[in-house]
């Protein structure tokens, strides 16, 4: 469907070139079979003399569409050479220099040099043909010296120079609002792919946002799991042992190559997207999760008002608990954890804290995790703080209002002490 819009326009574009094409070549071709003769049996002029004229004047148009230049030298030398072929007797019953099928292949031809060329060159075809004609009455005084012939011819002139004049205007104002049309298309099409564009980093975002938060939560309980499981069940073999070490480090490899994918899909300068998934009703199932894995952890659940928050603020709060949770078991293995959720009347008070670790896990934070706890707060208009805790553990402390802020009205951001 894209393409097929994409070419569209091109195809218009196509046939609106062709018809104009074709109709200018249609007019060229009726003007010249009209002149031809006209110019020879009013006019006297050889007709040799009017077959090659006439095909030169009348050309002149259709070559300036490639040739702008030629064109003005072979329109002049003709416009200039087709009156002085006449014969007085003859030419005295007709209008001179300029004959009906002349001028209106030079209103013609300054139009269409006007209107493809721009106004400098269609200015000077129509001052061109304006001086070739003046010398007309110069170089054939025996047509001035006929009786009433100098004021026909000065009517002639005057009339044909304001036509072709009028011609030279209307065509510079069509120029120029195709060219603002034209202007007004491109602008279009950059913003449509400026969107698209915005678009897919949106979604790219997006979806490095929820495989860090839920990906990455579930490898770290799987590591945590392998890594624990020698110390929770005493009876196991060396031979499980091995397979439980093995499978925390392939957690470990994983979690390692989806922060480098991470790393190509994230972008700096986009916020985040909020999808409908989990709340606050879902938050004692995951510390459930968590404690399975054989983790100390405790949950305090205050207030009811969290029922009465918008699903925007309650996506929030469950993946903020999550992301807390998920660092907590990575970077501190064995401490204790305590999570708390207190809902007040107007605001959701979320806090999480472990306690220094027994031993410290070798870690390479991204800080994804951190940036999206901090994003998803921010959004709805709450703050979110993280650092290390006076016992040597480590807080997180987020609030969120019930109700989500206005979209573009985040509230100031709050620093992270440190950046996992």
């Amino acid at each position: 469907m894209a393409r097929r819009r994409e070419r569209t326009p091109l195809r218009q574009r196509i046939n609106r070139r062709t018809s104009a094409l074709v109709a200018l070549g249609a007019a060229v071709v009726a003007l010249y079979a009209v002149l031809v003769p006209l110019q020879t049996l009013l006019y006297g002029t050889p007709l040799p003399l009017s077959f090659i004229l006439g095909a030169v004047l009348c050309a002149s148009p259709l070559l300036a569409i490639s040739r702008p230049r030629w064109a003005l030298i072979l329109f002049t030398a003709s416009a200039f050479t087709l009156p002085l072929t006449v014969v007085p007797e003859l030419a005295i019953q007709s209008p001179w220099p300029w004959s009906v099928p002349a001028l209106l292949v030079f209103v013609l031809f300054v139009g269409v040099v006007t209107f493809l060329h721009g106004t400098r060159i269609g200015a000077f075809a129509l001052i061109l043909g304006a001086i070739a004609s003046l010398l007309a009455p110069v170089l054939r005084p025996d047509m001035v010296a006929l009786p009433a012939s100098s004021a026909s011819a000065t009517a002639d002139l005057i009339v044909t120079t304001a036509v072709a004049s009028a011609m030279f205007l209307i065509a510079a104002l069509i120029a120029g609002r195709v060219r603002v049309a034209a202007e007004l298309t491109r602008e279009k099409e950059h913003s449509a792919l400026e969107e698209a564009r915005r678009a897919l980093v949106e979604e790219r975002t997006r979806i490095a946002r929820e495989l860090h938060d839920v990906v990455a939560h579930s490898m770290s309980v799987i590591q945590v799991q392998a890594s624990t499981a020698k110390y929770r069940i005493p009876e196991l073999g060396t031979a499980a042992i091995t397979e439980f070490d093995d499978i925390a480090a392939t957690a470990r490899t994983s979690l390692t190559e989806m922060r480098r994918m991470l790393g190509v899909l994230r972008t700096e300068d986009q916020s985040a997207e909020l999808a409908p998934q989990q709340g606050v009703d879902d938050i004692p199932a995951l510390v459930d999760s968590i404690r399975r894995a054989g983790v100390d952890i405790g949950l305090v659940l205050e207030g009811t008002e969290t029922a009465s928050a918008t699903p925007a603020v309650q996506i929030a709060a469950f993946r903020i608990v999550q992301e807390a949770l998920s660092n907590a078991v990575r970077h501190a293995p064995g401490a204790r954890i305590a999570v708390r959720v207190r809902a007040e009347a107007r605001s959701i008070h979320i806090q999480v804290h472990n306690d220094a670790p027994p031993h410290r896990a070798e870690s390479h934070g991204t800080g994804y995790g951190l940036r999206g706890m901090r994003e998803r707060a921010e959004i709805l208009g709450g703050s979110l703080s993280a650092g290390p805790a006076s016992d040597g553990g480590w807080d997180v402390d987020a609030v969120l209002p019930l109700e989500a802020a206005p979209a573009g009205t985040p509230s100031s951001p709050s620093p992270d002490k440190e950046s996992l």
